[in-house]
């Protein structure tokens, strides 16, 4: 049983579009039925039918007919970021390679702080009040990590939060979603660091992002149960409610131990103003499960000790 990735519904017998690589029910298993990214290759019977049986006998091993090698290279990516080649892998699993990216950055931290120095690693990968300059940092420092149990944390609650939200709103959003509110909440937590201070001395964490993540699900889902710290039942709207009343609380009087309160709360307004946006174009879960939909709900709540987000 599987999810359709078009309309929601559960299907026994799902089919899979070998163009999109996405997977439907038989309402909308045809490609014209699911707005299939591929369908407009479909004019192209090396597109549809090309096996890599034998590459000699195909039009591109002879120039004089298909044009120039940078055409040829230009339709292989054009098919491969469209129609569901190579990089159509990661379109419904980017919350699996956010948290592989999360994974390795945490890795080159403690690689390059314990080999080149703790100052190159901070330049690379933290927010900081006096290097705002420092424009890629506002990315790294999203997937950039305090400690293992920092990340660990925000790794649980992304695991559990983010595949029903991606599945809803679809890879392309749920990227934008994740890194647009992860710079925000970041930005914002050094922005109400000079207003309220203190600044503190740098911001990191995918906890902005994940709470836009769980603020979306919220607004579309607000009486689904989850499991603060695995055990404790109650519906998402309390949890985010909480969440909020803290954040403001805590914020008020500065980065209280180390956790970047206006970050949290940051990232859930933005993900409480997209969700209400998408609210009527997307179908809400009703459910999720260990590693996706159908099961008991998961964990609630990002966050945990140290100077991070």
């Amino acid at each position: 049983m599987a999810t359709c990735d078009e309309c929601g519904a559960y299907e026994n017998l799902p089919y899979q579009c070998h163009r999109c690589g996405q997977t439907f029910c038989a309402d909308h298993r045809l490609p014209e039925n699911h707005d299939c990214p591929g369908i407009g290759d479909w004019d192209d019977p090396s597109g549809v039918f090309e096996s890599g049986f034998d590459d000699s006998l195909s039009d591109e091993s002879r120039p004089s007919r298909s044009g120039s090698m940078t055409d040829r290279l230009r339709a292989r990516v054009d098919r491969a970021t469209s129609t569901g080649g190579l990089l159509g892998y990661f379109r419904g699993n980017l919350t699996f390679l956010f948290l592989g990216l999360m994974w390795t950055t945490f890795l080159l931290q403690v690689l390059i702080g314990g080999f080149l120095g703790q100052e190159l690693s901070r330049s690379l990968f933290v927010l900081r009040p006096e290097h705002l300059e420092y424009v890629w940092t506002w990315v790294t420092a999203v997937f950039a990590h305090g400690n293992f149990t920092h990340i660990a944390l925000n790794s649980i609650v992304l695991y559990f939060f983010g595949p029903p939200v991606e599945g809803r709103i679809g890879s392309k959003r749920f990227a934008a979603l994740f890194l647009g509110a992860g710079v925000l909440a970041g930005l914002a937590q050094i922005g109400m660091g000079f207003l309220v201070g203190p600044v503190g001395p740098g911001v990191v964490g995918a906890s902005g992002a994940i709470m836009a993540i769980m603020g979306v699900l919220t607004v579309l889902n607000p009486k689904l149960r989850v499991y603060l710290y695995f055990f404790i039942p109650m519906p998402l709207w309390l949890l985010t409610i909480g969440f909020a009343v803290v954040s403001v609380f805590l914020g008020l009087g500065g980065v209280a131990g180390g956790i970047a309160h206006w970050a949290h709360l940051a990232g859930l307004l933005v993900g409480l103003a997209y969700g209400k946006h998408v609210k009527d174009e997307m179908r809400a879960p009703t459910r999720l499960q260990f590693g996706g939909p159908g099961g008991p709900g998961g964990p609630g709540g990002p966050g945990g000790p140290g100077r991070r987000r």
